[in-house]
């Protein structure tokens, strides 16, 4: 089995959840591969800003998410090992820079936007950041 390990963030704006549509048609948080000699935290901000151009900042670690695949060009499995961090940016605007590989994006109220995520483990993902980030920031979070 090929392990890959990636970043990726969780990027709110006010009580919006950034989130993109890839060309599955499922909704995810942007992710990719950790560059060699690059940090975690660093791959999550280059890959959010290349596939939205949104600036986030790192507010803290929120969790990992693992997924298994199996891949028909490199003929066997893929296990992705994915470090999520949570993340803040002071505006909404974004640009999809890879029109190949997603569709849509866009930020979108919690609640909103744990009906759109296509996966449980990303929608549990997005709940615990929110309510970290509301706990830092020492604020109630929104009812879901």
């Amino acid at each position: 089995m090929l392990i890959r390990d990636c970043a990726g963030g969780v990027i709110f704006y006010n009580d919006t959840v950034f989130l993109i549509m890839n060309e599955k048609n499922e909704w995810v948080m942007p992710k990719g591969l950790i560059k060699d000699g690059e940090s975690p935290q660093d791959a999550a901000v280059r890959r959010v800003f290349e596939e939205t151009d949104i600036k986030g900042s790192i507010v803290e670690q929120a969790g990992r998410t693992y997924y298994e695949f199996y891949s028909v060009t490199r003929q066997k499995p893929v296990c992705n090992r994915i470090a999520w961090y949570i993340m803040q940016t002071d505006s909404d605007s974004f640009q999809i820079s890879e029109p190949d590989r997603y569709k849509n994006g866009g930020f979108f109220d919690i609640s909103t936007a744990l009906d759109m995520i296509t996966y449980s483990q990303d929608k549990s993902l997005v709940m615990q950041s929110y309510k970290k980030l509301c706990d830092k920031l020492g604020k109630k979070p929104l009812p879901e």
